[in-house]
């Protein structure tokens, strides 16, 4: 028949497509393919993507760094805060902020909305790829969706003299580390919420604000209340804002607390990746 496709025994058909190598592939790579099916979205807001991610940077150390530094570095003296200037000390925990809070956007409304809204991922589990394909391709995009102001924040930084450029430099790996740690957890969470309710917005207003303010963002997490510092203690924003310090300036960070730091966003990652796998599995397979 003239248009129809003939399949042979062996999976080839008759324009060439082995469907078992194609089968193979997604086997492999599915996660990929999940990753460069939302790169791909991207690009209808890409233009809004680049303006915030770049221009962020600028107006938050411009105005939080520049503007209030001014005025905490004549208070301070020459000890400033942690030893370096204002600005110095507020740049990397910035960037992280940043971080954190671009991965829980996204993790957010487009993970509750692939199975709800435009249900992709029950598209997605019809084809050889699996649930934890969709799980690490859904966020190595938003990894890439970091990447931008992460390096933006890296540029100002270096444009600025802020720290030292190599150290500026590693604030990246740092970052993508907070992003995978902070995106898991909170796609742990969403994939289990099958209604919203308004639920969903309470992530960015009780958990991403309330880390920010609490993790030793603006100030040094021991000028705190003692009642108050455990809030740091478990947030993951603070384990990379330490990290992004001893690395820009040279804050002092002893071994035992560099894997502290490490092994906490590590362990993060790895256990709320099994637990959004598993969530997945159970709602795809209905």
């Amino acid at each position: 028949m003239s248009g129809s496709h003939v399949q042979t025994p062996g999976l080839v058909d008759v324009d060439g497509v082995d469907h078992a190598a194609v089968a193979r592939s997604s086997r492999t790579w599915g996660w990929w393919f999940v990753a460069e099916h939302r790169i791909r979205a991207m690009r209808s807001y890409v233009a809004s993507w680049v303006a915030i991610g770049v221009g962020s940077p600028f107006l938050y150390l411009l105005g939080l760094g520049v503007g209030l530094g001014l005025l905490v570095d004549a208070n301070q003296g020459d000890t400033g805060v942690d030893g370096v200037p204002y600005l110095t000390f507020l740049a990397p925990a910035l960037a992280m902020a940043t971080v954190m809070q671009t991965a829980s956007q996204e993790n957010t409304y487009g993970v509750f909305g692939g199975f709800k809204w435009f249900p992709m991922f029950f598209a997605m589990n019809g084809t050889p790829i699996s649930a934890a394909h969709i799980v690490v391709g859904f966020q190595v995009s938003v990894l890439v969706r970091v990447l931008l102001p992460l390096v933006a924040f890296v540029a100002v930084m270096v444009l600025f003299g802020i720290g030292t450029p190599l150290g500026a430099l590693l604030l990246v790996p740092i970052g993508l580390l907070l992003g995978a740690a902070v995106g898991f957890a909170v796609m742990s969470w969403v994939a289990t919420q099958t209604e919203d309710r308004g639920q969903l917005s309470f992530i960015e207003r009780f958990v991403v604000v309330p880390l920010t303010l609490f993790s030793g963002t603006y100030f040094p997490l021991e000028t705190l209340p003692a009642f108050l510092q455990w809030i740091g203690w478990i947030s993951p924003l603070w384990h990379a804002a330490e990290l992004g310090r001893a690395a820009l300036y040279g804050a002092p960070l002893p071994a035992a607390m560099l894997l502290l730091h490490v092994g906490f966003l590590v362990v993060l990652a790895l256990v709320t990746c099994l637990l959004s796998i598993r969530t997945f599995r159970k709602r795809l397979d209905k």
